[in-house]
């Protein structure tokens, strides 16, 4: 399983990637804004600078909402880096960019999926990654792991190459239970990741160790 970072926070990301797991990064408008990051040279350079940190995959979202105006944005961020992938957004005109963008062999991540018959969609017109959001549909009361499973069933029936990125991922038991279902790749913030670190008896473990080892070396 991949373990993707969803954050424009510089600092984060560099200490995800000192943790030594760190696989790639998802970022979306709301995260760069809410790093301070405006104006189309900013973020195009915030782009490669987070591409810089990571050997992995980096996604960076259009704006635009028509088929021409995600080409144009889409060629324009492939061509910033070749980590950059292109994420495109569960609509008509974003499954036809990301089949123009399969075609030309750029990477392609379909965000904001909420359905299977989304899932399908986005994989048959040959997205590398989909993006099933389970925390938002957690929020409304809809089980978003029975999702992933739905998804995953039905890429391992017709052998579809699309990966399934988990988004939307709240804390570290949603990590677990993604990995358990079969999902390629998590995103997801930095203290969930951490959070797989915690466990009490491990805690309790060490310090018994570090005791026996100061009364005995004393």
């Amino acid at each position: 399983m991949k373990f993707f970072i969803d954050t424009a926070n510089l600092a984060q990301i560099k200490e995800a990637q000192a943790l030594g797991v760190l696989d790639g990064v998802t970022t979306n408008p709301s995260l760069m804004a809410k790093e301070g990051i405006t104006g189309k040279d900013n973020i195009l350079k915030h782009y490669v600078d987070i591409c810089n940190l990571v050997e992995g995959d980096v996604s960076a979202e259009v704006n635009a909402l028509d088929y021409d105006g995600m080409i144009k944005e889409g060629e324009e961020l492939a061509e910033l880096h070749e980590q950059i992938v292109v994420k495109l957004p569960m609509t008509k005109e974003g499954v036809m960019a990301a089949k123009y963008f399969s075609d030309k062999g750029i990477k392609t991540n379909v965000t904001l999926v909420f359905s299977a018959g989304q899932a399908l969609l986005a994989a048959k017109a040959g997205a590398t990654y989909v993006s099933p959001f389970i925390g938002r549909l957690d929020d409304v009361s809809t089980d978003g792991l029975n999702l992933i499973q739905e998804i995953r069933e039905i890429y391992d029936n017709y052998g579809y190459e699309t990966q399934i990125l988990a988004a939307s991922v709240r804390h570290t038991m949603h990590i677990v239970n993604c990995a358990k279902i079969g999902a390629d790749v998590m995103t997801g913030p930095l203290s969930a990741i951490y959070g797989l670190l915690k466990h009490p008896l491990t805690d309790i473990g060490l310090a018994q160790f570090v005791a026996d080892f100061e009364k005995g070396n004393k």
